[in-house]
């Protein structure tokens, strides 16, 4: 078992709840020193957010921090994160963010790691179907969420 597995368990757990809710099936955990302190799913649906992306949501659920703590923490999203969620790791200076998939969708994650973030991608067999049926069942849900 990898040192991300049980993270990356915790994000997929995190993209099921949103899927559950009616949402799209994107999750994220901020990890710091070992421990998850932030979970978040994709809520933009479920609030009528434009904003509420997995990665935003478990930002915003980890709560204020500091600088010094966000550059010790591991982001870990089931999806490549968008320009938008990659911009939120840079600006807090975010130094790592491990990607359970970039198949079915794939981020900034040349600009990112030209800015200095390592990014890992796991080619996680369960991120990916999860995203693929969801993309078949909804694709116009789909295109909307990545400004399509």
């Amino acid at each position: 078992m990898s040192k991300h597995a049980p993270f990356m368990k915790a994000a997929i757990e995190e993209a099921r709840k949103g899927l559950d809710a009616g949402g799209i099936p994107i999750g994220s955990v901020l990890v710091l020193d070992g421990k998850i302190i932030g979970r978040g799913h994709n809520q933009r649906v479920q609030q009528g957010s434009t904003i509420k992306h997995a990665e935003m949501d478990c930002l915003e659920n980890a709560g204020r921090l500091p600088a010094t703590d966000y550059q010790r923490a591991v982001l870990y999203s089931t999806l490549s994160p968008c320009d938008m969620c990659s911009g939120a790791a840079l600006l807090y200076g975010i130094k790592q963010v491990v990607v359970g998939e970039n198949t079915t969708f794939s981020g900034p994650e040349a600009y990112v790691q030209s800015r200095g973030v390592q990014v890992e991608v796991l080619d996680n067999a369960e991120c990916i179907e999860l995203m693929r049926a969801f993309i078949e069942a909804k694709p116009e849900l789909w295109n909307e969420d990545i400004g399509e």
